[in-house]
């Protein structure tokens, strides 16, 4: 069975084109499901012995164990892709895992920032950018450039330098399942970025082994790194009031958010975001509306 979930990986990331986050989902759940099986049958686990029985002790362990309900729920996800997949190249005579259910995550909204609390960031990485330190100015473009165009960390740091248009103002982008996109982003954006090619991206590429070809550098000139940018933004949130995730999604929450505050069209910002499914665009109308409430009671004298 270990064999057979490498090779469904591997279809995974060359035959679907998913992301590495993605691939390394769903190799944790289903090592994890390798494992629980290996530890009640003697021997090495095939997928012969694979049926929805089996699957379904599964998730009720992970359920013993206090696992998240939505983990359990990714894990449920990651078992009947496999299993189809199993049963598509001819592994096992039958989906097993068709009728495979698990509970519905929990739903949470995304932490959304004010206007104002998003300037406040913005002015104080102005401020450390005028001294002209290419950290500081690189961390201006980084979240001028989330921020504008509400892209994903991972879109964001797999830039390349031909993927920035300052005239166009736009950036062409490699998106989940490897779906290019172009999307545009605004003034401010296009100068903070202008200043970093000016000021801060020649000084980090000027470090020994630098990477030719990235748009953003890390101090070691290499391609900065998720970690890097979720480290940044992490630190610019905390001292906000709001709860939620505080990474870059968050940006990319707001973006949204605010774009349908301001009147933006439904299937327009389906595009900008590059979600397949009107349906995961439609969660940000909900954000809207939750905050129309807010403002309402605590604004209305008969709220």
């Amino acid at each position: 069975m270990a064999r057979a979930v490498e090779d469904f990986l591997g279809h995974l990331r060359h035959a679907r084109g998913l992301s590495d986050n993605t691939v390394r989902a769903y190799g944790t759940d289903l090592d994890a499901l390798v494992a629980d099986i290996g530890w009640r049958v003697d021997g090495t686990p095939g997928v012969d012995g694979l049926d929805l029985e089996t699957l379904r002790d599964w998730l009720w362990r992970s359920t013993e164990q206090k696992l998240a309900r939505a983990t359990i729920a990714r894990r449920s996800a990651s078992a009947r892709g496999f299993t189809k997949w199993l049963h598509e190249s001819g592994r096992l005579p039958t989906d097993v895992g068709a009728r495979l259910r698990a509970p519905k995550a929990e739903s949470h909204l995304p932490r959304v920032l004010t206007e104002e609390q998003v300037d406040g960031v913005l002015r104080g990485l102005a401020e450390r950018a005028a001294g002209g330190e290419p950290g500081a100015v690189r961390d201006l473009a980084v979240i001028e450039l989330l921020y504008g165009s509400g892209l994903r960390v991972s879109e964001l740091t797999g830039l390349d330098r031909g993927g920035v248009d300052l005239e166009r103002l736009t950036v062409r982008v490699l998106g989940k399942g490897a779906k290019q996109r172009v999307v545009p982003f605004g003034v401010p954006a296009a100068a903070a970025l202008s200043a970093y090619l000016d000021r801060g991206r020649p000084v980090l590429a000027a470090q020994e082994g630098a990477d030719p070809a990235a748009f953003f550098l890390g101090r070691s000139g290499r391609r900065l790194g998720s970690r890097a940018v979720y480290s940044l933004v992490a630190r610019l949130l905390e001292p906000l009031p709001g709860s939620g995730p505080a990474g870059p999604h968050a940006l990319r929450h707001t973006a949204a958010t605010h774009l349908l505050d301001g009147g933006a069209d439904l299937r327009a910002v389906q595009e900008l975001l590059g979600h397949a499914s009107l349906g995961t665009t439609q969660i940000y109308t909900h954000v809207s509306t939750e905050r129309l409430r807010e403002s309402y009671r605590s604004a209305h004298p008969r709220a």
